[in-house]
């Protein structure tokens, strides 16, 4: 008797579900309405995800943009390879400067004001290269790296944290940084090549197009970031507890294999891109308003790469598949070594950007299931901020190296090295469990 008062009186204690019109809602009404916000809280952020798309396409535009116009701005200043090799050393200090700032920022800025921060920040840099001295050049790209790295390492987070399938919103942003890698040298050679010659200063008018797509890139950030505000601010620790972040993440042996996997492939990547244009036309010597292309010829392989293979990588083995890639990216840069042909290289370096495609996107996909939920957010941006460090010191050293007696022939020996280094790195990163859906 009293066992099933206690029952009734339990079952008369439960809440009722009630309707938006505030009457008792009968069992279908509630269902609809938990439906109806989960699905709420499980929507695609649509707006959001094409802006941080946006982002990887105008730092995709700023590094595809340089390579092709290196041999020009090396003749309007007056220099060699060795002091084109600041504008690297200039890029990694930006990043450098990011990789120690970026945690203790996130620990007061709302992730819309450090959008913010890096999209003003980029346009800066591109404002001040249409007409500015060779220091404040340079400047410049200590500028935009720090901007790249506050935008896109937290464009690249907020993406990998999304619920519906992110491995495949990872690649959009990454093809779309891919896309702008092939507008780039585009914009840059054509601009160019509406010169006389070397000595003029035509090709500065490119970067007025990069201004214009800088304006669109702070115009989307405000718009599409705007209300993440207090949910984000009350969601980031201040110092102390960031540091201490800090330092159990540096202690943590996948964070040093991601980072170096990332730091060597990019390095090859960007080395690769920033420096073909100079090899083809003084060492292979080809025709320099010609040559100018073939890094839009790589950057279409990666963006093809990123859009084709993001699913086949992610449905047979992500961590097996980006170490057969590594091996044939190997074989294709001998191809491009060994043999002088100037149209069997361009062919084997867009073949070498299509298996380059996936990498950023899978590491960045692995990282965000090796690393606990409170530890993902700086584990991912460190590792972005260490692998654009690598795409920056990489073409520095080799443009110092050029400088010897090797000159820019020393790029394809630095390259293969590369490679295979950060296979290396790959191949020993914990494995993460396979995908059954």
């Amino acid at each position: 008797m009293s066992t099933s008062q206690t029952v009734v009186e339990t079952v008369q204690l439960e809440p009722q579900p009630v309707s938006r019109n505030g009457r008792i809602a009968s069992p279908s009404e509630a269902v609809a309405e938990s439906t109806g916000t989960a699905g709420r809280e499980s929507s695609l952020p649509v707006f959001k995800v094409l802006v941080a798309g946006f982002s990887f396409f105008c730092a995709g535009l700023n590094d595809g943009t340089l390579g092709p116009l290196i041999p020009y701005i090396r003749s309007t200043f007056h220099t060699g390879t060795g002091e084109v090799a600041i504008i690297y050393a200039a890029t990694f200090a930006g990043w450098l400067l990011a990789a120690v700032t970026n945690l203790i920022l996130a620990a007061h800025f709302t992730l819309g004001q450090l959008l913010m921060t890096g999209a003003i920040l980029q346009l800066l840099s591109q404002s001040l290269r249409p007409w500015c001295p060779l220091p404040v050049f340079c400047l410049s790209f200590f500028l935009q790296a720090l901007g790249m790295a506050y935008q896109d390492a937290h464009s690249n987070t907020f993406v990998s944290s999304i619920k519906n399938v992110p491995h495949r919103w990872l690649g959009f942003i990454h093809a779309s940084y891919a896309l702008g890698t092939l507008v780039g040298p585009l914009i840059a050679t054509g601009i160019a090549n509406m010169q006389s010659s070397t000595t003029d200063e035509v090709w500065r008018r490119s970067y007025f197009v990069l201004i214009g797509i800088g304006l669109l890139n702070v115009a989307g950030v405000a718009a599409a970031f705007r209300d993440c505000g207090e949910d984000n601010r009350s969601a980031h620790r201040k110092n102390k507890v960031a540091f201490q972040d800090i330092g159990e993440l540096l202690r943590t042996k996948t964070l040093w294999l991601l980072s170096l996997f990332y730091f060597f492939e990019l390095g090859a990547a960007l080395t690769t891109g920033g420096w073909v244009v100079e090899f083809l036309y003084t060492v292979r010597g080809g025709d320099l308003s010609k040559m100018g292309y073939v890094p839009a010829g790589y950057a279409a392989g990666l963006l093809l790469g990123r859009l084709l293979l993001a699913e086949p990588t992610f449905r047979f083995g992500e961590q097996r598949m980006l170490l057969v890639y590594s091996t044939i990216c190997v074989g294709l840069q001998l191809v491009f070594w060994l043999q002088p042909n100037i149209v069997a290289s361009a062919t084997a370096l867009s073949l070498m950007g299509f298996f380059f495609g996936p990498f950023f996107a899978t590491g960045m996909s692995v990282a965000s299931k090796i690393f606990p939920k409170k530890h993902q957010s700086a584990a991912i941006g460190l590792i972005f901020v260490l692998a654009q460090a690598g795409g920056a010191i990489f073409p520095s050293i080799t443009g110092l190296i050029a400088t010897s007696q090797a000159g820019v022939g020393v790029l394809q020996p630095v390259v293969l090295a590369l490679i295979i280094a950060g296979g290396v790195c790959w191949w020993l990163v914990p494995k993460v469990p396979d995908h059954r859906d």
